[in-house]
């Protein structure tokens, strides 16, 4: 859950770590995370606030061996503790992030979103191990891509059962029936994902992409499974939908991976499920069983 910590408690902890902040201001928060612009010696930085310090750790890995004028990641400057909390100072990158963008901003960037997702995938993997999600030292926690696909499926990392009787047994067995015939199809790659791309992670100038952030989600594996990403979420925000099309239109190599596609998709509607399930947040999981629904029924052409 994302933490509700005040402003006050806030500065006064970053204030005895890093000296006086000179001006505080809202920014895009996401998931998880409280966030604020703040100035600090007189420069623009983000404060972020959550409950571990793992996901911002795994971020300056993430900064140190991937960051490149192709895929710039904002530097980490400081972690630190506030009331049980961590907090992270990071430097500001310029812009707005894509799903702040208005529909008719969204066409002049997705050319460099996609340009981005390139970058991620090339991004060198030397000092690192694993697949799927990694931690703070870039070893992933799966022997590989296909083992973490189908953890989802282990009752040892996800008690499904504990999602009934919001999510119906014979509803989670077909679905996980067909990731598993999915995932048969899928190919070991082993490159950078980020892992929740496409929307408020991307921040852009409206020229160029000025920043990728939040990297706790990041993973080695197929980097099909960020464009999967965002052809799960179209029907849900504009600037998905936006880079969907774009994808459709100008990546025909993307395009005719259709089953890995699927794949990815589900097993991102799986998680999703999964979650809602389990945070009893009713709206957001018959939203994404109906999408897992439509993706089973209806493999991309």
């Amino acid at each position: 859950m994302k933490p509700k910590l005040s402003p006050q408690a806030i500065a006064s902890a970053v204030e005895r770590d890093l000296g006086p902040i000179s001006s505080w201001t809202s920014v895009s928060e996401g998931e998880e995370s409280q966030a604020f612009g703040i100035r600090l010696a007189d420069e623009d930085l983000i404060l972020r606030i959550n409950r571990l310090a793992e996901g911002f750790q795994k971020e300056a890995f993430c900064y140190r061996h991937f960051t490149s004028a192709s895929l710039p990641i904002p530097q980490i400057l400081s972690i630190g503790e506030v009331d049980g909390h961590a907090y992270c100072v990071s430097r500001r990158a310029a812009g707005k992030t894509l799903q702040d963008l208005s529909p008719a901003e969204l066409p002049s960037v997705v050319a460099r979103v996609d340009e981005v997702m390139r970058a991620i995938a090339e991004a060198p993997l030397h000092g690192t191990e694993g697949f799927g999600r990694f931690d703070a030292d870039g070893i992933g926690v799966h022997e590989s891509w296909r083992g973490f696909l189908a953890a989802v499926a282990d009752p040892q990392r996800y008690d499904w059962k504990g999602c009934e009787p919001a999510v119906s047994r014979s509803w989670i067995d077909r679905h996980l029936h067909l990731l598993g015939f999915l995932i048969s199809q899928c190919p070991e790659t082993r490159s950078l994902v980020h892992g929740d791309f496409g929307s408020n992670n991307v921040l852009t100038d409206s020229l160029a992409i000025t920043g990728v952030i939040d990297w706790s989600e990041a993973m080695f594996g197929d980097p099909l499974y960020d464009v999967a990403n965002i052809f799960f979420w179209r029907p849900w925000l504009a600037c998905m939908e936006a880079q969907a099309r774009f994808v459709e239109g100008h990546r025909l190599d993307i395009m005719s991976k259709e089953q890995a596609l699927r794949c990815y998709q589900l097993r991102i509607g799986l998680q999703q499920v999964f979650e809602c399930a389990m945070a009893g947040n009713t709206t957001d999981l018959l939203w994404a069983m109906a999408r897992c629904d439509a993706i089973a029924a209806d493999p991309p052409s």
